[in-house]
């Protein structure tokens, strides 16, 4: 019970990730399969946030003069730039969706996906 209560963070991610793969696969609304993409990418990048953070420790920064680095007590800087990237292309890949759906609305006035495949219910 330990391990759930105390890796909180980490069930709201799954959460998070869990409810944008539902309106991924879920919904046949083509904006609404757009925001859960984004809801899925955010979840990823927090995760990916949380996991190179540790309590106690500090930015790795070495102050001049000093002779041993002791790699437990800073944080790990890598995950953090790598998520700074996610995050660049997360806002192009949903810029350029959105500008897809403009262009798919504009030929087929609608956003539901069974329409423009041509499937009736």
């Amino acid at each position: 019970m330990e391990f759930i209560i105390g890796k909180y963070n980490y069930w709201i991610y799954i959460c998070l990730m869990m409810i944008g793969f539902y309106a991924m696969i879920g919904k046949r609304n083509l904006v609404k399969k757009l925001i859960g993409m984004n809801i899925f990418q955010t979840s990823i990048i927090l995760f990916f946030v949380s996991t190179g953070s540790k309590k106690g420790a500090t930015i790795p920064i070495v102050e001049h003069g000093a002779r041993a680095v002791e790699a437990v007590r800073y944080i790990n800087p890598l995950p953090h730039v790598l998520m700074l990237t996610a995050i660049v292309v997360m806002v192009s890949t949903f810029g350029v969706a959105l500008a897809l759906l403009m262009m798919i609305y504009r030929r087929y006035h609608t956003l539901e996906e069974d329409e423009i495949l041509g499937f009736r219910k």
